[in-house]
């Protein structure tokens, strides 16, 4: 009798610190077919259609008095032939604590400042009808910061405000040094974004310029209609020379509910960069159906449009096409499926 009330104590105390602890396993799966047109034409399988396929680990202790020790490491998945880039998890790794006064964070993960600004593109930074304004490779701009300290307040009447610092971890600190703020407001119907990025020769190729990035953008649910929009100005300087070039975009959309489960989305993209004046028109079309909360089947269009010397090209097209044709046109379509756990 005795050895049994010893175990149940032991069972006991053992649940309650299991219930003030958590590991959560969670992904998405995203694979379409798709089809681009521009100086070679090209059809197969493409990843990451509508949102990005991941794999990630989450866990969260609860420390007591309100405060907790959280962690999440992520990393990106290749559906089409099962390959992982390592999983590396360098979508997102960081330790960190959270309470009433907010949360500070440590590791690689997505800048406030991005954060604050590119929940107001529909289609987010993947698939064929996705904004360049984030596009690494194109626009040099990184939506991530390595060796990074976060802090994420609380909302105050709607308000919140992030605050990254990355070191750059070499000899001279201002290399690859990364500064950037995010502030946002929620209300109802109406939000609003603003976000400040500074990065010492390490966004742009072969780390040769240091790159400064304001950009805003907000939208209005109206039930029926959701508008959205936002603006970015990313200034590039060559570190050799001084010199100045700057890349200008803007983006307008719309959203409008289909039912219960659907939702059709259309969005203008311009970039324009100042030292030639080259820019283009990106104009992009898509309708998602969800036929569960965590499977939804989608369509997406985009024709891109390079005027006076630009040679931009689609987000998320195949490797085999090189970018826009002699007419600077480029067009892409792919229907794909989305599952997350």
């Amino acid at each position: 009798m005795k050895k049994s009330l010893i175990a149940l104590a032991v069972l006991a105390s053992s649940g309650a610190a299991m219930a003030q602890s958590s590991v959560t396993l969670y992904g998405v799966v995203d694979t379409s077919i798709g089809y681009v047109k521009g100086e070679d034409s090209v059809s197969g399988m493409l990843n990451s259609g509508n949102a990005t396929s991941r794999l990630g680990f989450r866990g969260v202790e609860d420390l007591g008095n309100g405060l907790k020790a959280e962690f999440v490491v992520e990393g990106e998945l290749q559906p089409d032939d099962g390959t992982a880039g390592g999983l590396n998890f360098k979508r997102q790794s960081t330790v960190g604590l959270s309470g009433s006064f907010g949360q500070v964070r440590l590791g690689r993960a997505l800048t406030a400042s991005y954060n604050a600004v590119s929940r107001y593109d529909l289609f987010g930074t993947v698939g064929l009808g996705s904004t360049l304004a984030w596009n690494g490779t194109q626009t040099g701009y990184q939506n991530r910061s390595n060796n990074m300290i976060s802090y994420i307040s609380p909302k105050f009447s709607g308000f919140g405000v992030g605050i990254d610092y990355g070191f750059g971890e070499q000899e001279a600190n201002r290399t690859a040094r990364y500064m950037g703020v995010g502030a946002t407001y929620d209300n109802g119907p109406l939000s609003l974004g603003l976000g400040y990025d500074k990065q010492n020769n390490g966004l742009a190729a072969a780390g040769t310029e240091d790159l400064k990035t304001w950009q805003l953008g907000g939208s209005y649910n109206f039930g029926v209609a959701k508008l959205l929009a936002f603006y970015k100005n990313t200034k590039y300087n060559e570190i050799a020379t001084g010199d100045d070039v700057s890349l200008k975009s803007y983006n307008v959309g719309v959203s409008v509910p289909v039912g219960a489960a659907g939702e059709v989305k259309a969005t203008y993209n311009n970039y324009k960069i100042s030292d030639n004046g080259g820019k283009a028109n990106q104009f992009s079309l898509g309708y998602v159906h969800n036929m569960s909360k965590r499977t939804a089947l989608y369509g997406t269009y985009a024709y891109l449009k390079n005027k006076d010397g630009a040679n931009f090209g689609l987000n998320g097209a195949f490797t085999g096409v090189n970018g826009a044709n002699d007419s600077g046109k480029m067009h892409g379509l792919q229907v794909g499926v989305r599952h997350a756990f």
